[in-house]
């Protein structure tokens, strides 16, 4: 505002116009954005005051179009500059609702003063305007680069709680499938060796029911972590559903995959929680490796559901591997 008094002041030098204009000028380009801040750091609705303040904004600008003499340079960026404002305030359809009160005020103004039309911009109206359009690129610029900005680390955090499980950490049930079925895709494709493993948390119901829900949560919590640091870094554990957790083991056979299940599964029963150090964890786990019968992602998580029943008929606590009759650990 400060800019486009010294736009209009340039103008008035030129005119030598009277004093009731220069204090016009005064109160609009400096008085008011003053006045304007205030009533709105003093509203109970600031949202409403700023949107009724800047369409008085617009009103100021197109009053000073005639008081101006249509000057051509000025008119047009404080036109320009004012409604452009409106757009980036990002009040939807705000910049429409503006105009009546623009060309309003100008109109008024033109009947009421019946100014002469002097369109010709001097070199002085000229340098002084030009702080106005610059000033105001520069910053509407800068302004949008920083939102642009703002936006994409949104995006990306959003996609951070896309593909993360909040409660644990591990990934999402969605995004653990994308790697699981990427897994299978380049075994079908180069035979590089995959597995999955199932990992239930035997009697979680009853512990709810004995300890409540927070224990529950506390319970999937520190599974969670026990899991995450049971695997190897080019692993990739992630929550399934409830008390279920699901872990790709990739460019691994079997057995070396039975060590990791085993290491889960000793690691979850040794664990202690904070608030409930008398409650004692065991797991169910279920394994099975990626095999040229499993077309799709589908196929693989169900042989690897029923080598996890087979772990809980067989006394849970233990792992058990798919086609195998006999647990590749023991109860503990």
């Amino acid at each position: 505002m400060a800019l486009g008094g010294l736009a209009i002041g340039s103008v008035l030098i030129e005119q030598h116009a009277a004093p009731w204009r220069w204090a016009l000028m005064v109160l609009s380009c400096l008085v008011w954005p003053h006045l304007a801040y205030l009533l709105s750091r003093g509203s109970a609705d600031s949202y409403r005051t700023e949107k009724r303040n800047l369409l008085i904004d617009s009103a100021i600008a197109g009053l000073w179009v005639p008081l101006m003499h249509f000057n051509l340079l000025p008119s047009v960026v404080l036109v320009t500059v004012t409604t452009f404002d409106k757009l980036s305030s990002g009040m939807r359809r705000l910049w429409l609702i503006s105009l009546p009160g623009l060309f309003g005020a100008a109109a008024l103004a033109t009947l009421i003063l019946r100014p002469p039309v002097e369109l010709q911009s001097s070199l002085l109206v000229i340098i002084c305007t030009l702080p106005l359009l610059v000033v105001h690129t520069l910053s509407s610029s800068i302004g949008s680069y920083l939102l642009i900005r703002t936006v994409s680390r949104q995006n990306k955090l959003l996609e951070v709680l896309r593909r993360t499980d909040s409660q644990t950490g591990l990934f999402a049930r969605e995004h653990w499938q994308e790697h699981a079925n990427a897994a299978l895709q380049r075994f079908h494709a180069t035979g590089q060796p995959a597995c999955l493993l199932m990992i239930d948390i035997d009697h979680f119901k009853e512990i709810n029911d004995t300890y409540g829900h927070a224990a529950g949560d506390e319970v999937i919590s520190a599974a969670g972590q026990c899991i995450r640091n049971s695997i190897r870094e080019v692993d990739s554990a992630g929550r399934y559903g409830g008390d279920e957790f699901a872990v790709l083991c990739t460019n691994i056979q079997a057995n070396d995959t039975a060590d990791i299940a085993e290491r889960i599964r000793s690691q979850l029963q040794a664990l202690r929680l904070e608030h409930y150090p008398q409650l004692r964890l065991t797991s169910s786990i279920g394994l099975a490796a990626a095999e040229p019968e499993f077309a799709t992602l589908d196929f693989w998580m169900k042989a690897t559901d029923t080598a996890l029943y087979a772990a809980k008929e067989r006394g849970r606590n233990q792992v058990a591997e798919r086609q195998l009759s006999l647990a590749l650990s023991p109860a503990g």
